[in-house]
């Protein structure tokens, strides 16, 4: 399988997720792991699954992922497969009930990301997943970078 994973990390704990799901898909194949920073668009031709990650910001995608999913090319999504993931601080986990109430309203960043891919022509091949971190600058919580294995492990369909 030829694989992409984008990111973009703040904290560094989405680039630990990023690396792990990358990893994780290389038992299947071909897979290039990259901050959004370093994609070329034309690097999209020729993928078989392509993966989008970012950290929750203010209910929604870092600015540098907004930007990628805005410039996606049409045609080398059409019929590509595609996932979305982020990193978030978990509903649980918020003591104030003004931002749980909040984030129940707005959102994370994966289904976001998720609709964009979409959008775009790629075919989803599991539901958007987010992975919980320590407050906001993390660390990641325990079990999270393992749980986020096997979710490229249903990515990649192996």
């Amino acid at each position: 399988m030829n694989a992409m994973v984008v990111y973009d990390s703040v904290f560094g704990n989405t680039e630990k997720v990023a690396r792990e799901i990358g990893k994780a898909l290389e038992t299947g194949g071909n897979v290039q792991t990259l901050r959004v920073t370093e994609v070329k668009m034309d690097q999209l031709s020729g993928l078989e699954l392509l993966v989008v990650g970012s950290p929750t910001r203010g209910f929604r995608p870092t600015e540098g992922i907004t930007g990628f999913l805005k410039r996606l090319p049409e045609e080398p999504l059409k019929g590509l497969k595609v996932a979305a993931f982020d990193t978030r601080i978990a509903l649980e986990d918020i003591k104030s009930p003004i931002l749980r109430f909040l984030v129940k309203i707005g959102g994370y960043a994966a289904p976001s990301i998720h609709k964009r891919l979409e959008k775009a022509g790629g075919l989803p091949v599991v539901p958007p997943e987010g992975f919980a971190v320590k407050g906001t600058e993390g660390p990641m919580k325990q079990g999270e970078l393992e749980r986020a294995a096997e979710w490229a492990r249903r990515c990649g369909g192996f």
